[in-house]
């Protein structure tokens, strides 16, 4: 019996391309695909895929969100995240999302295809070179709280905004964020949000 195979992928080209190489294999089947990570859980509840292929950057729900819910609403189902971005707190956060495998986009066709079979096997597969990369990562030097506060303005919140839904003092908030930017020696905020980000602490 073929493992019953669903793709999220936003860029369609890509989307296209894996499908098809997916489908050359004998013992695999791509039952369901799609570009949004909001449309995951559902599509998987209604097709009951063995795995599920994400990728890590998907518009509407970012892939590891979406793999936790998955795993959440539909725990049989396991989770193969595709991504681009070798960023050690990426992994770190996949890790902790407990997905099944974790693979570069860049890797060899196929390694996705032996991926798979192994994930459906129950084994955990991990990209060396992203296992490498995370053993010598390094850790955020931010506080939950100074991390929380900073996603939140990334999403574009202001200080306001973060204040009352944190039921802080916007002084108090403007003070993480200028605590934010000299820990990371950043510029100022912006700046602050795309170290943090190019570091995996806030994906």
């Amino acid at each position: 019996m073929a493992i019953r195979l669903l793709l999220a992928e936003d860029m369609n080209m890509v989307r296209g391309a894996l499908v098809a190489l997916l489908n050359l294999e004998d013992d695999l089947e791509v039952v369901s695909e799609l570009a949004r990570g909001d449309q995951i859980v559902d599509a998987a509840l209604e097709h009951r895929p063995d795995i599920a292929i994400i990728d890590i950057d998907l518009p509407g729900l970012d892939g590891l969100s979406a793999a936790a819910q998955l795993r959440e609403k539909l725990p049989q189902c396991r989770t193969l995240i595709l991504t681009s971005l070798g960023r050690p707190g990426t992994l770190r956060r996949a890790l902790t999302a407990q997905v099944n495998g974790y693979l570069l986009k860049d890797a060899p066709p196929g390694e996705l295809a032996h991926a798979v079979r192994q994930v459906a096997a129950g084994h955990r597969v991990i990209d060396p070179q992203l296992a490498i990369a995370a053993w010598g990562g390094v850790e955020t030097p931010l506080t939950e709280r100074e991390t929380e506060v900073l996603r939140m303005a990334a999403e574009g919140s202001e200080a306001g905004e973060i204040a009352r839904l944190l039921h802080l003092s916007p002084g108090t908030v403007r003070n993480y964020l200028t605590t934010v930017v000299s820990k990371l020696n950043a510029r100022n905020r912006v700046d602050a949000i795309r170290i943090a980000r190019d570091s995996g602490w806030l994906l």
